[in-house]
């Protein structure tokens, strides 16, 4: 048997328009009776995403409400994220996340929670990753990057709004980035000092990604809070942004430090 509470999310979570073996796999709860609970004759109230005047739909969208919760998940979403068409709930954004930092997947579902006009997300599991997503018919409007194909096989740029909260929240941005296709390493090498050969060690930051537009903006954003990078190797086609210097690396781990 299942409680009051387990029954109304379970069917806030279908009213949503997922399907039922997607909300059965989330919740263990069976098919069959989130079926007989949709259909039985004084059925739970269903919940249902009321759509929003969207301010944003307009020539001159307006910055959403928490621009720095946004700034961070735009930089989420340039990385690991997607807008998709969704039949009944207008659109769903999708921003897969690795299972070996759940910290990472809370602060992307925080984000979400906080810019999504119905304050709503949730999570999918897969092999080895947690997908966060939550479901708007203000998607498009919110990351008008949006598009068809891949992000590096078309131009990403930022609008003037979405730029202004960049300036103005730039260390969540680049944290975003970071989480999504960047890393902390601890790097090593030896030398030699009064003929003995010592092992040094020393962190660096890596962000790599194919677009050269994204990568542009990643380090612009360094370029003015101050962090020196350089261009590391190429690898699979994709480029290797590195921050290595003693004081540019103080900095990042000031604001951004290694996932978690």
């Amino acid at each position: 048997m299942y409680d009051i509470s387990t029954r109304k999310r379970a069917l806030a979570l279908v009213s949503q328009g997922r399907s039922l073996n997607s909300v059965s796999k989330e919740t263990g709860i069976s098919r069959a009776s989130l079926r007989s609970w949709q259909l039985r004759i004084e059925p739970l109230p269903r919940m249902r995403v009321q759509a929003e005047p969207c301010t944003r739909c307009q020539c001159t969208p307006e910055p959403p409400e928490n621009a720095r919760e946004y700034s961070y998940l735009l930089g989420l979403y340039l990385g690991d994220g997607c807008v998709s068409a969704h039949p009944r709930t207008g659109y769903y954004l999708r921003i897969a996340c690795a299972d070996a930092w759940p910290g990472l997947v809370d602060a992307c579902e925080a984000a979400m929670r906080a810019v999504n006009p119905t304050r709503s997300a949730y999570r999918t599991r897969a092999q080895g990753c947690v997908s966060v997503v939550s479901y708007s018919q203000h998607w498009p409007c919110l990351f008008p990057q949006h598009g068809p194909g891949k992000k590096h096989e078309r131009p990403i740029v930022l609008e003037a709004w979405q730029q202004q909260i960049v300036d103005e929240f730039p260390w969540e941005f680049i944290r975003g980035l970071v989480h999504s296709d960047g890393c902390r390493i601890t790097n090593w090498a030896t030398r030699m000092v009064a003929g003995e050969r010592k092992r040094y060690e020393y962190p660096r930051y890596f962000f790599t990604n194919m677009s050269a537009d994204i990568l542009r903006l990643y380090t612009d954003t360094l370029d003015k809070v101050g962090v020196e990078w350089k261009l590391a190797r190429r690898s699979r086609k994709a480029e290797n942004i590195s921050v290595a210097k003693r004081a540019s690396v103080a900095l990042m781990d000031q604001h951004i430090g290694p996932k978690y």
